[in-house]
């Protein structure tokens, strides 16, 4: 059973995840993980705080000599910006008057909500944990999980398909969207060079009038074998599990599988992706998840009754505008209860392009748990035989 956990604050000293269940013998690539952490930082429209941070992850536990022991493995990633906060949040009592109260909740934050949630008398300790900072352990956890989906094949990555009102105007090939992620320098990581200045122009809009503005990723996950998730029980479909794990990164208010929102409103003849055979499809001497039953679209998106098909496996996320404003709304005073403007922590004006960083990770994750629970091994030599041999199933069927 995979189980992954992250701690740390905002402005904390660092942050940390622990990932179990993994088996032993998987290479690790550094470079890899740290390359993923450097994505999740790039983007028109973020904030000075990634001018201070250069995320890099310390590995604790769980690898040695360049491969995972099987035990669970513990990073860090440390923040740089804690030197600014030593001693506004020591882990001690420290001095009192230095204390950096958010006095003011901001509409959209989590601030309100949980500060009556946890009795708490502002809402510094609310915004050091539901900061979408924390999305930088995920994001590294979500690397080892892809050098895993990697080792059988398989591969997930992202693109930005709307910005505002400015939306990707062209279909996209899968190799289009792989590099996008070896750039140098990003954008707003869209496949289409002119979507993506549409969507730059956006982002100047809202940066002159100091307002933040939200967006659309797509994640792709690619190679992916038909039967992962289960109809069988409610708690075990892969596109709810899916729909949790994106659902749960900050400021995503809505996730889609597939076609999902445009296909609430259009005749199922049109929807449903038509079922085909080919007996030249593969031979069953290749390697890799191949069935011989093809189809020529994927409204779908990979995920048919909780399963996955054979068919790219594809989620849309809908991000909110981050809440933090440079122009802050209307808000209260926690201690007077009067009226005034929203606090203002130095922030992002569009995210979008990290988000997609960040879901790619979460459905790494998600697809690796379904790897590890139907396969098994405690070993990649042996979670490898297994899944040979399922592959080799699916090619004879």
């Amino acid at each position: 059973m995979l189980r992954y956990y992250t701690a740390g604050e905002s402005h904390g000293e660092a942050l940390t995840a622990l990932l179990s269940g993994m088996p032993a013998g998987l290479d690790i690539d550094l470079a890899f993980v740290n390359r993923e952490l450097w994505r999740r930082q790039q983007g028109f429209g973020r904030g000075g705080r990634m001018r201070i941070e250069t995320d890099t992850v310390h590995i604790l536990s769980g690898v040695r000599h360049g491969k995972t022991i099987g035990s669970p493995i513990a990073m860090q990633i440390q923040n740089r910006d804690w030197k600014n906060w030593e001693e506004i949040l020591p882990v001690e009592t420290g001095d009192p008057t230095k204390h950096k109260a958010v006095a003011s909740p901001r509409p959209g934050h989590a601030d309100l909500a949980g500060a009556l949630k946890y009795n708490l008398p502002d809402a510094r300790y609310v915004l050091e944990r539901a900061s979408a900072r924390e999305s930088t352990s995920r994001v590294a956890l979500g690397g080892f999980a892809k050098l895993l989906l990697n080792a059988l094949g398989m591969d997930v990555a992202s693109h930005v398909i709307a910005v505002g009102e400015a939306t990707l105007q062209t279909e996209v090939t899968w190799e289009q969207i792989v590099a996008l992620r070896e750039k140098q320098e990003v954008l707003l990581n869209c496949a289409d060079p002119d979507s993506e200045q549409a969507m730059k122009a956006e982002v100047d809009k809202v940066l002159r009038t100091g307002d933040t503005i939200g967006g659309v990723f797509e994640v792709v996950a690619h190679g992916v074998p038909a039967g992962l998730g289960t109809y069988a029980n409610w708690d075990e479909r892969l596109d709810g599990l899916l729909a949790q794990a994106v659902m749960s990164l900050q400021a995503v208010k809505g996730v889609e599988i597939g076609r999902g929102v445009t296909a609430a409103s259009t005749p199922g003849s049109k929807v449903h992706d038509e079922i085909g055979y080919s007996a030249e499809a593969k031979e069953p001497t290749d390697s890799g998840p191949y069935t011989r039953f093809v189809r020529n679209q994927n409204n779908a998106g990979g995920i048919e009754g909780g399963v996955s098909n054979g068919e790219n496996v594809i989620v849309r996320g809908y991000l909110k505008p981050i809440s933090t404003l440079r122009r802050p709304l209307k808000s209260v005073d926690f201690k007077s209860r009067e009226p005034v403007s929203a606090a203002y922590e130095r922030s992002d004006v569009c995210v979008v392009p990290a988000a997609g960083v960040a879901a790619e990770a979460m459905v790494a994750l998600t697809l690796v748990r379904l790897v590890l629970e139907k396969f098994g091994g405690d070993s990649m030599t042996e979670l490898i035989r297994n899944y040979r041999g399922y592959c080799k199933q699916l090619q004879e069927f």
